[in-house]
């Protein structure tokens, strides 16, 4: 048989399943691992003034609502700035908007070591924002150059785990600087937190730089049938619906499912960054005082919460349904918080309550994400995720300084369950309309 004679025999679709799946393998194991490593730094830089607050009350001390608004300040600069950096991944490649991203804000969240009043605090915290801003739906636009919808959802819980990989190493290694740093070579534990947790932002930075390729055609680690079989699987994927609706910016904003979308991300990030900011001080105040002991407390909630998102995120890949796994993970989640408010600091109790409300947290962005990247064709994904990433940052911009409120009126962190059970609830039902409201749409037309 020569070689036209076998090129001319027909791939079974079983050969052609395996020789995608191999393939995606392949693309799996050379761009998520560093992208997940990215994200876990940018959380790190972001959240962890959840611990350093701990001890920078005892050298600056400032009052709660300060700590609220630099938390919050932080997605103002992130908001202002994520659309134009998105667009400008587009225009000179993942590769170089990255290393521009991850640079800066690893410089930034280092500089965080020098502030000493509230506005070089809110200062710096509204720089990292604009630095790091872009990184995310950048990143969310990136996966959906390579995977077609129906693989997007597993993808993105695990790209979107980062946050509770964040949580889980952020604890321990939060807490062991804090305490074993402090006064070495004359600085505080919080300044050493800040610059260890910072630089390698920029070393990762060049790293992914190196390693990634800025769509499939342009990966040298892929064969020439390997990319070919990248193409179709997309090809096949893309319905390019609504094309004409969603090409622009000002298209998204008459768009009702669309805004319908950034609320619920907005609700799920107010409720989850609230968490995140005050999780150490809510352990702290169970009569928990070695800054060490808190952060592997807080570190068991983290871990469970990874092993939710996967499974749930699996679970609605394999059914092709999203909606009523959100639901259910919001069921978890506020059973989880209502539980640890009502056992009052009780530790083993309150950690066990706290994993339940995690295994259900963790999954929701990444749910919300697959179905607005499904909503979204491929030519609308760059700004339609850009829009509801960056409008959805509008909630952690105002609910760390909502809680802190909270705190001052009340003296007991505890009370923030409540309030971030009431957010999520609210994210649950407008999902509920909107989603419901799509399908109509979708019979009518």
């Amino acid at each position: 048989m020569n070689l036209s004679e076998t090129r001319s025999v027909p791939i079974s679709p079983i050969v052609s399943d395996m020789a995608t799946e191999a393939v995606y393998t392949k693309i799996n194991r050379r761009i998520v691992p560093i992208l997940i490593l990215a994200y876990v730094i940018a959380f790190l830089d972001r959240t962890n003034i959840g611990y350093a607050q701990l001890q920078m009350k005892q050298t600056l001390p400032w009052s709660e609502a300060v700590y609220g608004v630099g938390a919050g300040i932080f997605f103002v600069g992130y908001l202002l700035f994520e659309i134009p950096s998105n667009l400008m991944l587009e225009k000179i490649g993942v590769r170089r908007t990255l290393l521009r991203i991850m640079v800066m804000w690893g410089l930034t969240a280092s500089a965080m070591m020098f502030v000493t009043t509230p506005t070089e605090f809110y200062i710096a915290r509204f720089m990292l924002g604009v630095f790091e801003a872009g990184f995310f739906p950048g990143t969310i636009l990136y996966f959906t150059y390579w995977y077609p919808s129906h693989r997007r959802g597993k993808v993105f819980a695990y790209f979107m785990a980062s946050t509770v990989i964040s949580g889980i190493v952020a604890g321990p290694l939060c807490g062991a600087i804090l305490k074993y740093f402090d006064g070495v070579s004359g600085m505080y534990g919080w300044q050493w937190l800040y610059l260890m947790q910072g630089m390698p932002a920029a070393v990762i930075g060049i790293l992914v730089f190196m390693v990634l390729a800025d769509k499939p055609d342009d990966a040298t680690w892929l064969t020439d049938a390997e990319k070919r079989i990248v193409r179709e699987s997309l090809a096949r994927d893309d319905k390019y619906i609504g094309n004409e609706r969603h090409a622009t910016f000002w298209m998204m904003v008459g768009d009702f499912r669309v805004w319908m979308l950034t609320l619920v991300y907005a609700l799920i990030l107010a409720g989850s960054y609230t968490l995140l900011f005050w999780m150490p001080t809510l352990v702290h105040s169970w009569n928990v005082k070695d800054v060490l002991l808190v952060g592997i407390l807080a570190a068991i909630p983290n871990a469970v919460g990874a092993a939710g998102m996967v499974m749930i995120s699996s679970s609605s890949d394999q059914r092709r349904e999203r909606r009523w796994h959100y639901v259910g993970a919001i069921a978890i989640a506020c059973l989880g918080l209502l539980t640890t408010a009502a056992l009052k600091g009780s530790v083993t109790s309150s950690v066990i309550s706290l994993s339940v409300s995690l295994f259900g947290i963790a999954s929701l962005s990444p749910l919300v994400m697959a179905i607005s990247s499904e909503y979204l064709s491929a030519r609308s994904a760059a700004v339609g995720i850009a829009f509801i990433s960056g409008f959805g940052n509008i909630g952690p911009a105002v609910s760390p300084s909502i809680n802190a409120v909270i705190i001052e009126r009340t003296h007991d962190p505890a009370y923030s369950l409540f309030f971030i059970v009431s957010v999520y609830l609210l994210s649950a039902l407008v999902l509920m309309i909107a989603v419901r409201r799509s399908h109509r749409q979708q019979r009518a037309g």
